[in-house]
């Protein structure tokens, strides 16, 4: 629709770490294979769990859902899955994640505002394989089944007051204290889509 409208929604940025590397080491026909390795993962998981791609970006995709959960949820497959494409794949790549939740600006089909700022921020201060969350989306996750560890407040540019990040321990073999316990056991997840926001090639 032309017109703005405000309503919560979680962003989830997703990134291929060191993609400028990549690029520099094998060439662009092979970092370009990457790409789509990545688009592959990502969009397979936002299927999954009711996400939907709002923009590509290059090296990474911007993803909205209505659900904070799911988000995480989606996240979470996504990192699970790299590692088990990287068994098989030429080049060994990996991702690192953002997520925050908010009311952005609806416009265009696309999503403008501080809550989308603050989701691009939290994923540049991520990692290789590590999903950063703001505050409110561990707040919103509180009781549900999955693990957060404190990391700490960070600058972020744009932003004067640094800003508290959470880090989702998503490996089952993590042994490091939690700064949240799951609740039960989450249901099944059903496998259905919505349809995007903007179909990207």
């Amino acid at each position: 629709a032309a017109a703005s409208e405000e309503r919560q929604i979680t962003l989830m940025f997703t990134d291929i770490a060191g993609s400028t590397d990549l690029t520099q080491q094998h060439g662009d026909a092979t970092a370009q294979d990457v790409v789509r390795l990545h688009n592959r993962v990502v969009r397979a998981a936002l299927t999954a769990h009711q996400g939907r791609e709002v923009k590509h970006l290059g090296d990474g995709i911007m993803a909205a859902f209505n659900n904070t959960s799911d988000a995480v949820k989606a996240a979470i497959r996504i990192q699970r899955r790299v590692l088990i494409e990287n068994d098989s794949a030429a080049v060994p790549f990996d991702i690192k994640i953002g997520i925050n939740a908010g009311e952005p600006v609806v416009e265009d089909n696309d999503l403008f505002g501080s809550t989308v700022q603050l989701a691009a921020r939290i994923v540049d201060a991520a990692k290789a394989r590590q999903i950063f969350v703001s505050e409110v989306v561990r707040g919103i996750c509180n009781g549900k089944d999955f693990r957060f560890q404190d990391r700490g407040d960070r600058s972020l540019k744009g932003f004067k007051e640094p800003v508290p990040i959470y880090e989702v321990m998503w490996k089952a073999e993590v042994t490091e204290p939690k700064t949240e316990i799951s609740g039960p056991a989450a249901a099944a997840i059903p496998v259905a889509a919505t349809a995007p926001l903007r179909q990207v090639s």
